[in-house]
């Protein structure tokens, strides 16, 4: 396949993710002819989509799928609503997981099922900065464990949840073992950018840094997948200089990611979807076995 049908495969299955619907709008005058029947392409040809999201079935087509032996795991994507400096929407850590949720489950459809995001996470360390929305670690915990038991109830007994927020890991990393023992299922945890090793990384991102908060790694990601929630148009160039916090990460700190988010680019964020999304299809292969 040529790098321009690779494009639009990519977009056309962008437009179709619900949380990261906005690439197929945003270029389809130029780009791509969307057709109203969006696909993606997958191992079996091309396929809506919208069928490899829990929330975009119906009771019917999951029901169906179980029986015939069909749907044989899910991917539980996690993530935060939270600041991401003054340039980027507070979804960009949720997107992010679910994109490459999405993607992954599109490779090996029609093996798994994305859930609905758990969109807000561990974030108190970004609480001074309005907008930001936290939960107490037993909370967001509970949550994703009482998601993966519904899983369980229907039949699912393969999980794998998707991780896209730095406060998130160490709590899940310290549960997951808690999550096996109770529920019995052959379940386990990443964050979908333990899929970036150091050559690939510093091959594709010329600050050598990921997934730094806000910065080149997740700009680039949101450029490629929902380029409507970046936006620098009328940002102070001077915020920052008189910005009301301070702190762990404080306005320096933002002033310096900020700068660095300048040099991504849609192109590297499609990279970094692609190998993400067959990085986690594959070790979700293996764990179905």
């Amino acid at each position: 396949m040529s790098d321009s049908n690779n494009r639009r495969v990519f977009l056309k299955s962008m437009a179709a993710t619900g949380l990261a619907a906005g690439a197929g709008t945003a270029h389809a005058s130029k780009d791509v002819p969307l057709h109203p029947s969006d696909l993606g392409l997958t191992g079996k040809g091309y396929i809506n989509p919208r069928k490899v999201l829990l929330y975009e079935c119906t009771r019917r087509e999951i029901r169906e799928r179980l029986a015939a032996g069909k749907l044989k795991a899910a991917l539980v994507p996690t993530g935060s609503t939270e600041q991401h400096n003054e340039h980027l929407a507070m979804i960009m850590d949720s997107a992010g997981a679910l994109v490459t949720c999405q993607q992954a489950a599109l490779q090996i459809y029609p093996k798994a099922i994305v859930t609905t995001p758990v969109s807000i996470g561990i974030s108190p360390h970004w609480m001074n900065r309005r907008g930001t929305l936290s939960l107490k670690k037993e909370t967001f915990v509970n949550v994703v464990f009482d998601i993966c038991e519904s899983l369980k109830g229907h039949g699912i007994n393969t999980i794998l949840i998707v991780n896209g927020h730095g406060g998130n890991v160490k709590p899940l990393n310290e549960e997951i073992a808690n999550f096996r023992e109770k529920l019995g299922i052959n379940i386990d945890n990443c964050s979908y950018w333990d899929s970036i090793d150091k050559e690939l990384g510093n091959k594709l991102m010329e600050t050598g840094a990921w997934p730094s908060h806000a910065s080149e790694f997740e700009t680039s990601i949101a450029l490629a997948a929902f380029p409507e929630r970046v936006r620098y148009r009328g940002i102070d160039p001077n915020y920052w200089d008189h910005a009301d916090y301070d702190g762990r990460n404080g306005a320096a700190w933002d002033k310096k990611t900020f700068g660095e988010s300048k040099v991504a680019s849609a192109e590297k964020g499609e990279q970094i979807i692609t190998h993400a999304s067959t990085w986690l299809a594959q070790k979700l292969l293996g764990m179905i076995g």
